[in-house]
């Protein structure tokens, strides 16, 4: 992991959830066929927080409460300003590419299934994105998370750096 990204205590905030994928898996044994079942969820706060996770099991209820708990495990601070991303952002994740750039206010979110998940969970209103090669969802959204979490505002750089935000506005 990068050591720009900030972990965040479930217990501090209001998360909400959305179910981005489900997968049945059919294991075929001698009394007939056994169903389970894998859940993609993304949870975030509307605020710039945002995680992911993965739940198995033999129910669909249960494989998403496990994908809640895993995606609570796993939450990190995204820099959301004005409804939109600070910069055009690519990352990969296996085979799956992402590319972010931000929007003007009023364009909405313009991503597809996975990738909208995630940016609508962080909080992220106004954004132009774009998924290339694998659609496969849980590489999807562990890309657009890798995303994210590598973007920095302009208040991180000047602290980077050791400056004031005034000292970069005045040159």
């Amino acid at each position: 992991m990068d050591k720009n990204i900030q972990r965040i205590k479930t217990s501090e905030i209001e998360l909400t959830e959305k179910l981005v994928a489900v997968n049945r898996v059919a294991k075929v044994t001698k009394g007939g066929r056994t169903f389970t079942f894998s859940a993609v969820v993304v949870v975030g706060n509307g605020n710039g927080v945002v995680g992911h996770g993965l739940g198995k099991a033999r129910e669909v209820t249960e494989a998403v409460n496990k994908g809640m708990n895993d995606a609570k495990k796993g939450l990190v601070k995204v820099p959301v300003i004005n409804g939109t991303v600070p910069h055009e952002q690519e990352s990969s994740y296996c085979g799956a590419t992402v590319f972010l750039k931000p929007a003007a206010p009023g364009t909405g979110v313009i991503a597809g299934g996975a990738m909208r998940a995630v940016l609508e969970s962080a909080g992220v209103t106004d954004v132009l994105a774009k998924s290339k090669g694998s659609s496969n969802a849980h590489n999807v959204v562990k890309a657009t998370i890798k995303a994210l979490s590598e973007m920095r505002d302009a208040h991180a750089i000047a602290k980077l750096r050791g400056i004031t935000m005034k000292q970069v506005f005045n040159g």
